[in-house]
């Protein structure tokens, strides 16, 4: 999972001062982002400020969400029609959208079918020219498994865009809203080939967004221009500046000042800080989250499952709740966000109860205890906004009842590619829904294909489980897929893969003048917002 910061510091050149400070006025936005982007081609990122930075500024989707229903509803694509046998979606697509241009190519005609063929061909096909530009990891696509549930994807003529899967897949139409289905121009990638650098349209990209990239210095700023051509309406705001401040203290203190005017995840002990200052607003979204603690179950002792049980039991969650989030989170029991269709409200959780734990390691043979490690995140995330203080308080815990774990912690980048590897004997982690689909969380995060993927933190399978999410995928009923999931979860409590800590809300601060600024499940949308 490579940050891809060399390349692109090699790419980009006319770069902004580091040390600039700028002053906003009413054509100047500045957001502290929380890190540089390890690609501006959403397709080969896998982070949160990668998304912000490309696919939620840069690009669109066939399809967006409501902000309210979490329901599909049309971008690129203004309707769709889906065969009776819920195998063939047909896609009519948005006439007279322009791409932007860059320094290296400008269009010559206006976005239609062969753009979401190239964008999904990339993807999927090995054999593609660009699927191994800029080293072709599509694990996004891969973890929702389009890869091998796309037969066939056709262009019927310009405006219509045909895909053939080999079964129903009641999560297909959401999936292209997420960012990496984000649609790239063939044009411009045909250009670029041809002139033997397709490394291009990774590192100076060309979309139908709000906003085109300008200038970018690693770890310092991103810059961009308002789209003037864009098909959602006139961008208010000419000019957007990411001012990359990984440091959650430095951002508040630059909102402050107002030497940004958003700031994303700002801590929860910053809250009433900001609360109490008249010139900033905190904002809350209700998330579709879940922050957890996965048990490699291909190691011992999480081999086991009255380890795992025993250790559910051991871990006060509703202590760490209280002590961390702050009134930014509530206790988790399912994989599934309560807030989501398919939750099994009347699922058992486990209580706080180390004597019970300590019965079940005896159990287990593990009465003399044993030593292991656990993952601790080095980033903050509203599933998790503080991991070394979690990674503590259950190392506490763990340790009343003889199990000893040595915390560790490595940078992001090589944190997810060795829990992807299965490196870890546990790990906290945590998932935030891509398209408001239960799939995207019981099967993406604990179905059996997913461990090859690496999504599967836990590396478990269990066939009745397994079955049931496949189940409820060819399910288009809702009520019939709550059952599937439902009866799923009551397997994923006994077989206790995780400990499911706790589903957090999404924050966010703006200087008290910021409008029309909005975060919802697809992200950040800023083409909208205006300094009053």
């Amino acid at each position: 999972m490579s940050t891809g910061k060399t390349l692109l510091a090699l790419v980009l050149t006319a770069l902004l001062p580091a040390s600039a400070a700028w002053a906003a006025n009413n054509d100047t936005l500045v957001y502290c982002s929380e890190a540089s982007p390890e690609s501006f081609n959403p397709q080969i990122a896998s982070s949160g400020p990668s998304f912000v930075a490309s696919s939620q500024v840069l690009y669109n989707r066939l399809i967006n969400f409501d902000p309210v229903k979490n329901t599909p509803v049309p971008s690129l694509a203004e309707s769709w029609t889906i065969s009776p046998d819920g195998k063939t979606y047909t896609f009519a697509l948005r006439k007279g959208v322009k791409f932007n241009s860059n320094k290296f190519f400008k269009p010559t005609r206006d976005f239609n079918a062969d753009d979401v063929i190239f964008s999904v061909l990339r993807q999927k096909d090995p054999k593609h020219p660009y699927h191994n530009v800029s080293q072709g990891q599509y694990e996004y696509f891969n973890d929702v498994g389009l890869d091998k549930l796309i037969q066939e994807v056709k262009k019927v003529d310009d405006t219509h865009v045909q895909f053939v899967l080999s079964e129903p897949n009641a999560a297909f139409l959401a999936d292209w809203g997420m960012d990496f289905a984000s649609i790239l121009s063939a044009e411009y990638a045909d250009a670029m080939l041809k002139k033997g650098t397709p490394e291009n349209v990774d590192t100076w990209p060309i979309g139908t967004g709000p906003y085109v990239l300008q200038q970018y210095k690693v770890d310092s700023q991103i810059r961009y221009l308002a789209n003037p051509n864009y098909w959602d309406g006139e961008v208010a705001i000419k000019h957007l500046i990411f001012a990359i401040t990984p440091n959650v203290e430095t951002r508040l203190a630059k909102l402050q000042t107002n030497e940004c005017q958003i700031i994303p995840a700002p801590s929860p002990v910053q809250f009433e800080v900001i609360k109490k200052n008249k010139d900033l607003t905190l904002h809350s979204v209700d998330a579709l989250n879940v922050g957890y603690l996965a048990f490699n179950t291909e190691k011992k002792p999480f081999d086991n499952v009255l380890v795992r049980q025993a250790l559910n039991y051991a871990t006060d969650k509703t202590a760490i709740v209280n002590a961390v989030f702050m009134g930014s989170g509530t206790v988790a029991k399912s994989p599934i966000p309560p807030n989501m269709m398919g939750f099994n409200k009347d699922l058992k959780d486990y209580g706080y109860d180390p004597e019970k734990a300590k019965a079940l390691l005896k159990q287990a043979g593990l009465e003399q205890g044993a030593e292991v490690t656990l993952w601790s995140m080095p980033v903050q995330r509203p599933y998790n906004p503080n991991s070394r203080r979690i990674a503590e308080m259950i190392q506490n815990d763990w340790a009343k009842v003889g199990i000893k774990a040595k915390i560790v912690s490595y940078e992001w980048g090589e944190y997810l590619s060795g829990m992807r590897k299965g490196e870890h004997d546990s790990a906290l982690f945590g998932w935030m829904s891509d398209n408001g689909d239960p799939d995207n969380f019981a099967d993406v995060l604990l179905g059996c294909n997913s461990i090859k993927t690496g999504s599967n933190a836990a590396r478990w399978c269990d066939k009745g489980y397994n079955d049931l999410v496949e189940k409820a995928k060819l399910t288009s009923d809702p009520a019939a897929r709550t059952k599937l999931y439902g009866q799923a979860q009551e397997i994923f409590y006994q077989q206790a893969p995780w400990i499911a800590l706790a589903n957090g809300k999404t924050f966010y601060a703006t200087r008290s003048n910021v409008s029309g600024y909005s975060v919802s499940l697809m992200g950040s949308d800023f083409s909208k917002t205006k300094l009053n």
